[in-house]
């Protein structure tokens, strides 16, 4: 399976994992949990999935390369302990804490948080010496003596031994007791991962037209050649950082990320021609409805690559503005939810101003307790360090305020103007998503360019959710064949005001 179905798997798992009855045992006995397996080339986004999960449960997570462990850092030391068996006093042999358990006991006491994922990376190239012991971990979840924390579940991951000269297979007792969940490479479930970290247009362009080049592992006469989703995401990452600070990127760069001969010089190539394009075709004039002169001509006459790196452009940009609308609209919700405890909760015997200070701390506390238990994405700690200063700007607004219901209304005249800045900027973005339509439906005519924009806007959920807000009439004339009719639009809009 692909790695979202095989995300969707494991999220299931915890679910059923973490379900307790009416008594408050967990209906499926720890012991009887097992572990999960995942089995898969490197590079294809199994650490990725056990970040994201983490994020969207709100649980914790601990994560380990267990290639990384010696026997004495995973069971812990030995030492002598003296007991009393039948009368008479026995040394008998006993183990500290294992680190991996610690870790667990450790980020518990540190957040609060009580249930996690506990992510054993590279499981099947243990050291044989440890080896013997994992096995025994997976089944019984104990390690010297030391069990796992109740509310904890075990997700592994390992490499086919035709990709590591390490790993090795399992027996068959221990296969028995594990949920075995093999995954593959695919460039669908990877694109929608691709275009919630902006990925560069580049590589996105690059990769829709020529998917063969985008997982390639295999060892040769001349060494190892490997193209990976990791190789792609961390090229990308560099890319945008180079263009950021005025360096040319070139091939020299490009082989260090995708170590394959062919397809790096396919892509340099490639990126040679894009960026020709981008010189080429100004998306920013184009989206604003300020056509050059002959420029939509040219563009009509262009051929398949040229006019495919164009609507590529011309997405990212769009794609990248709702981004940012739709983060302005989550820190909006943010400062509101803070607003209306302001309003129910402030303390009459604190100043106004000490009110607001005492919810920046009491969000400054919950951000330093998911970094540390990882169950923040960047996106969301960055929120909360939005809203925190927000609140601070808040708080110097109300310091003149003579009570507590003035204080309200200076804030709540705060909010309306962010909320404003918003809409106008929400605004603008919708009207350079509907130029982007007229503008390729006036080079192409209702061809395959127009389903190919409404349809990666369709794929992308912040551009749904974006729609689905603020409305964009061009996306809805030209997206008639698609699934998502106006309707459906309306229907995510009312469940995302339910909060569901």
């Amino acid at each position: 399976m692909n790695i979202r179905k095989a995300k969707e798997q494991i999220r299931n798992a915890i679910t059923a994992y973490l379900t307790k009855d009416d008594l408050g045992n967990y209906v499926i006995p720890v012991e009887k949990q097992r572990p999960v397996l995942l089995i898969g080339p490197p590079g294809i986004g199994k650490t990725a999935i056990m970040e994201q999960l983490a994020s969207e449960l709100g649980i914790g997570l601990i994560s380990y390369s267990m290639t990384h462990h010696t026997r004495q850092s995973a069971i812990g030391l030995p030492f002598i302990s003296r007991k009393v068996y039948g009368g008479t006093e026995c040394d008998v042999t006993e183990y500290t804490m294992s680190e991996i358990i610690a870790s667990v006991y450790d980020m518990m006491e540190a957040t609060g948080v009580r249930q996690g994922i506990l992510f054993l990376d590279e499981i099947n190239c243990v050291s044989e010496t440890l080896s013997p012991l994992m096995m025994q971990f997976l089944q019984y979840k104990v390690f010297g003596g030391h069990r796992l924390p109740e509310g904890w579940i075990v997700v592994t991951a390992g490499n086919p031994s035709e990709y590591n000269d390490s790993a090795r297979e399992f027996d068959i007792v221990t296969l028995d007791r594990l949920k075995k969940i093999n995954v593959e490479p695919d460039f669908e479930a990877w694109k929608e991962y691709a275009s919630a970290v902006h990925m560069h247009p580049a590589v996105m362009s690059f990769l829709q037209s020529k998917r063969n080049h985008f997982y390639h592992v295999e060892t040769t006469v001349s060494g190892k050649s490997i193209v990976t989703p990791r190789g792609w995401e961390d090229l990308s990452k560099m890319l945008l950082l180079y263009e950021a600070n005025g360096i040319e990127a070139d091939e020299d760069l490009i082989v260090q990320y995708l170590q394959n001969e062919k397809t790096a010089k396919e892509f340099a190539v490639y990126l040679d021609l894009f960026n020709k394009y981008k010189e080429k075709y100004p998306v920013d004039a184009i989206l604003n409805g300020e056509i050059p002169d002959g420029m939509a001509e040219r563009a009509s006459e262009a051929g398949f690559d040229e006019v495919y790196t164009l609507i590529g452009l011309m997405l990212s940009s769009v794609k990248d503005e709702v981004r940012e609308r739709m983060e302005e609209r989550r820190l909006l919700e943010s400062v509101k939810l803070c607003i209306r405890e302001y309003k129910s909760e402030a303390s009459e015997d604190l100043a106004p101003a000490d009110n607001i200070k005492r919810l920046i701390e009491r969000i400054e506390t919950g951000r330093e307790a998911g970094l540390r238990s990882h169950s923040l994405t960047r996106e969301e700690s960055d929120r909360m360090l939005r809203t925190v200063s927000c609140l601070y700007d808040m708080a110097d607004l109300i310091k003149a305020a003579p009570d507590y219901e003035a204080s309200y209304e200076v804030i709540r005249e705060a909010y309306g103007r962010l909320a404003a800045a918003h809409n106008e900027k929400a605004g603008i973005t919708r009207g350079r998503m509907d130029n982007m339509f007229r503008f390729a439906e006036r080079c192409w005519g209702e061809d395959k360019e127009i389903l190919m924009a409404a349809t990666e806007l369709t794929a992308d959920p912040d551009s749904v959710s974006f729609i689905s807000t603020y409305g964009c009439d061009e996306y809805f004339r030209h997206n008639k064949g698609l699934l998502l009719d106006e309707r459906d639009m309306e229907i995510k809009r009312q469940i995302e005001d339910l909060g569901l």
